[in-house]
């Protein structure tokens, strides 16, 4: 006997990419300008606290840009940070970006929408989904008039996580790359996010014992 369930659920969490370069004709000083802006961006993620979950730095580049030709002479450097940002307020999330904007030579990609690896919610979907197999089978055991009387096997057959469609600017979120702000600048505005919701399905195959009918089937 197969048992489904579907749920419609708000995302617990948002990951945003933060992209920081860098460009010099020096090298030390290209490094030296993207340690300092990813600095600036760290702290930025250490004053929300709690608010922002995890931050991790998944990728460093410092490269050389050559001039076209044959001599291959270096005309200057270029350099990158790439920051994993998760965030647990996802109240938060406008005004963080909004802020992150304002940094000099960053991007943003994101926000992708997703639930914890241990949500309750996929709890939920099995019970549920077990609930039906169950109500499933007393339905046919009881037009036969019978009974069940026992579980033989349950076995989980699919549990996934899919967002619900929307339009968005760009796959998954936005992308855009930041400038530098003067520093009498108004207060950037805070932009508005509508957080993607998560189709949640569960699927389990059971395998019942019955009574036999009260009356003989022909």
């Amino acid at each position: 006997m197969r048992g489904e369930a579907t749920l419609l659920v708000d995302p617990e969490v948002a990951d945003l990419t933060v992209v920081i370069i860098a460009h010099a004709r020096d090298r030390r000083e290209a490094f030296e300008r993207l340690v300092k802006r990813n600095d600036e961006v760290l702290s930025l993620m250490r004053s929300y606290g709690d608010s922002v979950e995890r931050v991790e730095s998944t990728g460093v580049s410092v490269a050389p840009e050559l001039r076209k030709g044959k001599d291959e002479k270096i005309r200057s450097y270029s350099g990158a940070v790439r920051i994993r940002v998760t965030v647990a307020d996802l109240a938060i999330l406008g005004e963080l970006v909004a802020r992150l904007a304002e940094f000099e030579a960053a991007t943003i990609e994101g926000p992708h929408w997703r639930l914890r690896r241990l949500s309750p919610v996929y709890r939920e979907a099995r019970g549920r989904a077990v609930a039906e197999a169950v109500t499933r089978a007393r339905d046919y055991a009881e037009a036969v008039g019978s009974r069940i009387t026992g579980l033989i096997e349950l076995a989980d057959t699919g549990l996934t996580t899919s967002a619900v469609a929307s339009i968005s600017p760009a796959a998954g979120g936005f992308v855009f790359g930041a400038r530098s702000m003067a520093a009498s600048a108004p207060e950037p505005p805070v932009l508005d996010l509508e957080p993607q919701q998560q189709n949640v399905y569960a699927s389990v195959e059971a395998r019942f014992q019955a009574a036999q009918p009260d009356f003989p089937i022909s």
